[in-house]
C-alpha cells in the first residue's frame, strides 16, 4: 500500500494531470487482478469486462444495462476496474486548491496524450480511460465514495469517450418507437419526457431508454439501447397509475422512483431504432396531445445543451455532433394530453405516418 500511494502524486493541476492519469492506469491496468470478481456486459459493438471491489457498482452495471448478444456494429473491447485504496488501487489523488479545475481545459491537457478523464471534486472521485489499451480505471476514495447518479449510469463516461473515438455519441435523450422506427424524446426535467416513455412502454411502444442512447450517424441516424434505467416523480407515478410497491423501487437522490423497462414489460425491445424526428415534450394539462413544427435552433438548445453539459471533457466536437443530428431530422413540439394510452396512440400513429 507504501509503494501504491508513494508511486502516485496525491495532488494534481491542469499541467501534471495527464502524468497522473497515465500512471494510474499503467499501475492498476497492469497488475493481475485475480481477486476480484469479474462481470461481462454485452453491449452495442462493445464487450466489457468488469472488474470491480465495490459491491453497489458492481450490482448497479448488472442491472443497469440492456445488454445484447449480437449488433450491426464493429466490435470491440473494454476492460474496466473499480476500486479504493487497496491492494494495487492507490490512494485518489486531490486536486490542487491553486488550480482551478475546469473540465475542458483538462480535456485538452489529456488530448496532448490521447487520454481522458474526469474528476469529482466532492470526493475526489476519479474516472480515466485510454483509448489505446482499452483500459478504463474509476477509482474510488473509500467503498461506494461516488457520486449519487453513478449507480443510475454506471461507467457512463467511458461509455461517452469510447463510443466517440469511434464516431459515435451518448445522447441526453429518449426513444421511442414502433416497428423499428422511432423518434428522439428531448427536453429539460420537467417536460413531460421520462413520463412519455414511460407511457409508451405501458402501451405498447418500443424504447432504446429513457435517459441515455448511444446515436451513430450514416446515412439513416439510429439509436442503440445502453441503459434500461427509468426515473419518475411520485406524482408522475400517481398519474400512469403505477403500483409503486411493485413496479417502481425505492426514491433516489432525486426523490424520484428508479426502476428499469424490465419492471414494466416483458416484451422485447429492438436492436435499435431508426430515428424520424426529433420531438420536444411539453406538458400542457391539455386532453388530447398533438404535433407542431419547432424550430431548430430551439430544437439544438432543448438537445444539444444538455447531452453536452452531462458528458465530461471537451465540448466543440459534441456541439459539431448533435447540431448535425438535429440538421438532419425534422423537429416537432408535442404538447402532451393526460391520458398515458392516448399519448402513446398519438406517438404511434406520428411515426407511422414519418415513415410512409
Amino acid at each position: 500500500m507504501e509503494t501504491a500511494e508513494r508511486s502516485q502524486p496525491l495532488v494534481v493541476r491542469t499541467d501534471t494531470v495527464a502524468s497522473y492519469v497515465e500512471a494510474l492506469i499503467e499501475q492498476v491496468g497492469g497488475t493481475r487482478h485475480g481477486s476480484m470478481q469479474e462481470r461481462r456486459i454485452a453491449l452495442p459493438g462493445l464487450s466489457i469486462r468488469l472488474f470491480s471491489q465495490d459491491e453497489m457498482l458492481t450490482r448497479a452495471a448488472e442491472t443497469s444495462f440492456i445488454q445484447t448478444s449480437r449488433s450491426d456494429l464493429p466490435e470491440a473491447g473494454l476492460t474496466v476496474f473499480i476500486g479504493y485504496p487497496e491492494g494495487t488501487f492507490p490512494e485518489p489523488a486531490s486536486w490542487s486548491p491553486h488550480d482551478r479545475y475546469q473540465p475542458h481545459k483538462v480535456a485538452q491537457a489529456l488530448s496532448q496524450k490521447r487520454l481522458h478523464a474526469s474528476y469529482f471534486y466532492d470526493l475526489d472521485h476519479w474516472h480515466a480511460y485510454d483509448p489505446k489499451s482499452q483500459i478504463a480505471v474509476q477509482l474510488l476514495k473509500a467503498p461506494g465514495a461516488f457520486p449519487p447518479w453513478e449507480a443510475g449510469a454506471p461507467l457512463r463516461p467511458f461509455l461517452h469517450w469510447h463510443y466517440a473515438e469511434r464516431g459515435m455519441r451518448l445522447a441526453h435523450a429518449g426513444t421511442l418507437g414502433l416497428d423499428g422506427r422511432g423518434i428522439l424524446l428531448a427536453g429539460a426535467g420537467g417536460s413531460g419526457k421520462s413520463g412519455t416513455v414511460i407511457a409508451g412502454l405501458l402501451n405498447g411502444l418500443e424504447s432504446m431508454g429513457d435517459d441515455y442512447v448511444l446515436l451513430s450517424p450514416g446515412d439513416v441516424i439510429r439509436a442503440y439501447p445502453l441503459f434500461s434505467t427509468l426515473k419518475q416523480d411520485p406524482e408522475g407515478i400517481q398519474r400512469l397509475k403505477l403500483d409503486a410497491a411493485r413496479n417502481c423501487g425505492r426514491l433516489n437522490w432525486q426523490g424520484k422512483h428508479q426502476f428499469t423497462i424490465r419492471d414494466l414489460t416483458t416484451a422485447p425491445q429492438p436492436d435499435y431504432l431508426d430515428i424520424g424526428a426529433l420531438v420536444v415534450p411539453r406538458v400542457t394539462g391539455g386532453d388530447h396531445t398533438h404535433f407542431s413544427p419547432l424550430a431548430r435552433k430551439e430544437a439544438i438548445v432543448e438537445f444539444a445543451a444538455s447531452s453536452i453539459y452531462q458528458m465530461p471533457g471537451e465540448r466543440e466536437s459534441g456541439f459539431r455532433f448533435f447540431s448535425d443530428v438535429v440538421n438532419r431530422l425534422p423537429c416537432f413540439r408535442m404538447d402532451l394530453g393526460r391520458h398515458p394510452r392516448e399519448i402513446a396512440d398519438q406517438i404511434a400513429t406520428f411515426i407511422q405516418k414519418a415513415g410512409t
